[in-house]
Parts: C-alpha cells; sequence; structure tokens
C-alpha cells in the first residue's frame, strides 16, 4: 500500500449527511437580513464534489428526506459531476437543515438535523454495490456524531482490519461539539481516527479533543496506526506521517471570505493527488490549492483554478513554493465552531 492507497486510480464513495444551508450575505446578521441565499453544506459531499471537479470518479451514498430541499440537495451534488444514483428518499423523515451566521472571521452553525433521514442511516449503507469497486471509502467524524445507528455505520466499515479491507477508508475526523454529548467525542473519535488508512485531523481541533499542548508528532503518537496521517496546521502548513518519512507543506495564501468547507476541500485535493500517483508533497499542495478555493466563496464548494495554472504550482521548486504561500495563508480546518 503506497500512501495508505493500495494502487492509484480508481473510484471513491464518501458516505455522509449534507444539509440544505441557509446563510446571510457575509456582512449581514440572521437578526436583520431580509434575505437568505440558499446552498447544500455537507463534510463528505464536499469532497465528492470537489473530487468530480478533479476528475475524480466518485459516488456520493446518503439519505434525504422526499421533499423539496431534499431533491434540492441531491440535484445540486449530483450538478457537480458526483453519482447521486445511491442517495436514498425517506418518505417518514426530512432533510437536514442548517442556518449559517456570519460573525467576524468565524461563521456560527446552527443545525437543524435530529431525526433527519441521513441520521437514520447504519451498516446496510456499506453494502452498496458501488463500494465492491471503489478504491477509497471517505468517511467523516460528523457521520458517527449523528446518531447511534451512524455511528455503527462508521464503527462496521472501519472494524475490518486494513489488510482485508477491499477499499482503503479515509476518515476525517471533523469534530463538530454541538453534534456530540458531552464528554464522549474525545474517546470516540480517537479510536476511529487510529482504525482508518488515511486520517485527516486539524491540529487545533487535536489540541481541543487530547491535548492543548499537542504538537503535530503528538498527533501522530496519538495516532499510530493509518498510514497516512495528515495534520492540518492551521493557516501555516499541513504536515503528513508516513511509512515512508514526514512531509511538511505550507499553505497558499489567499483573500478568506468564509472559512467554512476549506478543510472538505483539502482531503480531496490529497486524496486526487494520491489516486493519480503523484508524491507525497504535490498531493499536499493539491489539497492546499483546492482548499483556497473553498475559502473564497459563502457557499461550501467552490470553483477550482484552471488545471494549466494548478500544474504551474504544483511544479513550482519548493522555494518558489514557499514564496507563493505568502504572508495570509490558507486556514485549512473547515471553519466549523469549536
Amino acid at each position: 500500500m503506497r500512501n495508505g492507497l493500495r494502487s492509484a486510480g480508481g473510484a471513491v464513495v464518501c458516505i455522509g449527511e449534507t444539509m440544505a444551508a441557509l446563510a446571510p450575505a457575509p456582512s449581514a446578521s440572521l437578526e436583520s437580513a431580509d434575505d437568505l441565499q440558499v446552498s447544500v453544506a455537507g463534510a463528505e459531499s464536499n469532497v465528492a464534489m470537489y473530487l468530480a471537479d478533479l476528475g475524480i470518479p466518485v459516488s456520493w451514498l446518503s439519505a434525504v428526506g422526499d421533499d423539496a430541499l431534499g431533491r434540492r440537495v441531491r440535484a445540486e451534488v449530483g450538478a457537480a459531476g458526483v453519482d447521486v444514483s445511491g442517495v436514498r428518499r425517506d418518505p417518514e423523515r426530512p432533510t437536514g437543515l442548517l442556518l449559517k451566521e456570519p460573525s467576524g472571521s468565524r461563521t456560527r452553525v446552527h443545525y437543524y438535523r435530529g431525526n433527519s433521514a441521513a441520521s437514520a442511516m447504519g451498516p446496510d449503507v456499506l453494502d452498496d454495490d458501488r463500494l465492491r469497486s471503489a478504491s477509497v471509502l471517505h468517511l467523516t467524524g460528523v457521520t458517527a456524531a449523528l446518531s447511534p445507528s451512524c455511528r455503527n455505520l462508521v464503527a462496521t466499515a472501519l472494524a475490518v482490519p486494513p489488510d482485508e479491507r477491499p477499499y482503503a477508508i479515509s476518515f476525517d475526523v471533523n469534530h463538530r461539539p454541538a453534534l456530540w454529548p458531552p464528554g464522549t467525542a474525545a474517546t470516540v473519535l480517537r479510536d476511529l481516527a487510529d482504525r482508518a488508512d488515511i486520517t485527516f485531523v486539524g491540529l487545533d481541533e487535536a489540541q481541543d479533543l487530547w491535548d492543548a499542548d499537542l504538537e503535530p508528532a503528538g498527533v501522530r503518537h496519538l495516532l499510530p496506526h493509518p498510514r497516512l496521517l495528515v495534520v492540518k496546521d492551521g493557516g501555516r502548513s499541513a504536515v503528513a506521517f508516513g511509512a515512508e518519512g514526514t512531509w511538511t507543506v505550507p499553505a497558499l495564501g489567499t483573500d478568506v471570505v468564509e472559512p467554512v468547507g476549506a478543510g472538505d476541500a483539502f482531503a480531496a485535493g490529497v486524496l486526487t493527488g494520491l489516486l493519480r500517483g503523484e508524491d507525497m508533497e504535490r498531493a499536499l499542495r493539491l489539497g492546499h490549492i483546492t482548499a483556497a478555493s473553498a475559502l473564497k466563496v459563502t457557499a461550501d464548494h467552490g470553483p477550482l483554478p484552471d488545471s494549466a495554472r494548478i500544474e504551474r504550482l504544483l511544479a513550482l521548486p519548493a522555494d518558489e513554493w514557499a514564496a507563493a504561500a505568502g504572508q495570509l495563508a490558507v486556514p485549512v480546518t473547515d471553519g466549523a465552531p469549536r
């Protein structure tokens, strides 16, 4: 297995909830705004849409309500080039909803996803035929927080020993404190993250969860088993730990409109690099480039640079890449409240 993947190429399956999202303009508040923009928001579908943008065959498995918002969610994710034919319609439960509230450099998120259609998902989702031809299954800690059946879904996928899995499992910790009962997230997320082939975690969330004094190497000590561990060190850099060594790549500079979704975009870029057979440094660079696209829009999914621009950035000598990173670096957390 090279950098957590058994071979280059292949399709990705992402499993998790996507909600309809309502947000005022960045300079407005929910209390005073006359208009709200409607978009879709979900960590796993964000990853799926960016993978599709980057040319990776990808499916998104989930459940939505048999309602107008569910149809909108399914249509928008599908319009991005993602296979959504495996998304279930639940006639009994609604599509999840979130409200975004801009607050200075951060965005507060209010969830309305209790008893949603996706919260009823369970391990049977793993029986979907699309997983038979997948190279990667991408999961996040958000799904594990939604309900006991969703946590069972994630735990069941990760219970298969790595050498017996038909696909590599990518897991993004994606800690959402508002979704977890007090005192439960740290133990559960550490156990799940340590069972994956490829694990993504923000240094800030690792510090919130496990130890306020953690550095990237300390995160590796806590999570020794993933074949590839990627620690996103805020706006400074991303550090990857693998069997072949350790890589640190500075983040790019960009103007930040809203940070939500950048971590998902980063994961999609790194996975794309690995699936293409790129070396680790280029894969991390592609993660930073993709994350920058999410930071420039209020929605979770923004347009990528053209392929020629991406290739020029990937090909820069190390010193020129470091210079391009500049003073304002990409914060490759996803901007969710802590």
